[in-house]
């Protein structure tokens, strides 16, 4: 079991984020550099497991928000995230003890270790969304019953705010707004919550998860073994249990376009073995991947696209006509499978047509 965090671990955290990351959540590499330079100067995040909290622990998610796309132009300074963690503390009148990230995938499996190290506090080794996903609202947080506000925003410049309202998708709304103005890329701090509350709400382990799934495919690197089948043999190990290829191919079109503050669009890819293309729609994230009228894999399932030869994670930022793929879906745990959890996060909420069939259920 991981304890702490330490300089040894980022490299196979920031590459299991890219594949929770299903495409999106910004590219973990830059938040990795911020974590670096923080764990040497701080030394390494203490890892707490969610059922080791003690019930009154003050804990305080936070991550990034904007079109991942933003991000390759847009590098953070580092301070943004302890701008917004002051405002809130100043807002809601007490310190925080714990940071969590709010999001399992991209960028935001990383940042949060930055402010853990930066302000000597302990990390959860949890999370609201188990993968990545484009909208605040969408996690397991508010699914069960937690506040999305305060919502505490900064971005490089200095700017900072509060957000107050009684809704989580309105809080998407107007943070999402504020991001757009703040250059498509802000770092809020929200869903505050004691440790009990923690336990009931978050999906467990998926800090631990990401480092699990970037050193085995690093291990399978250096063996010489098919690093594919070793992550699909690992997931097995896991909560999410299920995960297959769905489908190779070579990418042949990529449509994407900057759309409410998200990056939206299309990928088309053409089988190896012929026949139907297969499409895969993007809002940030891969939400779903269609050949025909057959649909292979849907959100909140995880669809991830792993180059053939080296099953490196490509995000849609960096996906490029000519690149030959793997398409890894993987069934979400079960606490992302409830009803109430596809109500906020399911295929209809996304507006697809289609209703959410698991992974091998």
């Amino acid at each position: 079991m991981i304890t702490h965090i330490t300089l040894d671990d980022l490299d196979d955290l920031a590459l299991g984020a890219a594949v929770l990351g299903t495409g999106g959540g910004g590219d973990p590499y830059i938040g990795k550099l911020l974590a670096r330079n923080a764990i040497e100067e701080h030394g390494p995040v203490p890892l707490l497991q969610l059922e080791d909290l003690p019930d009154d622990l003050r804990v305080l998610t936070c991550g990034a928000m904007g079109a991942p796309t933003i991000l390759i132009e847009k590098i953070p300074s580092g301070e943004e995230l302890g701008l917004a963690f002051d405002t809130y503390e100043a807002h809601v009148g007490y310190k925080i003890e714990a940071v969590m990230p709010f999001e399992a995938g991209g960028v935001n499996s990383t940042t949060p270790v930055m402010i853990a190290a930066k302000r000597g506090l302990p990390l959860v080794d949890g999370d609201g969304m188990g993968r990545a996903f484009p909208q605040l609202e969408m996690e397991t947080f508010n699914v069960y019953g937690v506040p999305a506000a305060p919502v505490a925003i900064a971005d490089e410049q200095g700017n900072c705010g509060i957000i107050s309202t009684n809704s989580a998708a309105k809080a998407e709304w107007v943070a999402r707004g504020l991001t757009i103005r703040m250059g498509g890329q802000a770092y809020i701090a929200n869903y505050g919550m004691n440790g009990e509350t923690a336990r009931r709400v978050s999906v467990p382990g998926t800090v631990s998860l990401a480092i699990g799934i970037g050193r085995t495919l690093r291990e399978a690197r250096e063996n010489h073994h098919d690093g594919m089948k070793a992550l699909i043999d690992f997931f097995a190990t896991t909560h999410y249990e299920e995960a297959r290829i769905v489908g190779s191919g070579k990418v042949t079109d990529v449509a994407r376009r900057m759309e409410n503050g998200w990056s939206v669009g299309i990928a088309t890819i053409e089988p190896f073995g012929g026949g139907e293309p297969m499409r895969i729609r993007i809002q940030n994230e891969n939400l779903v991947v269609e050949q025909g009228s057959d649909v292979l894999a849907i959100v909140p399932d995880l669809i991830c696209l792993l180059d053939v030869d080296t099953a490196e994670p490509i995000l849609t930022e960096r996906l490029r006509y000519g690149q030959r793929v793997n398409v890894l879906a993987v069934r979400v745990p079960p606490i992302m499978r409830t009803p109430e959890a596809l109500e906020v996060f399911g295929p209809r909420a996304f507006g697809l047509k289609h209703d959410y069939v698991g992974l091998g259920l």
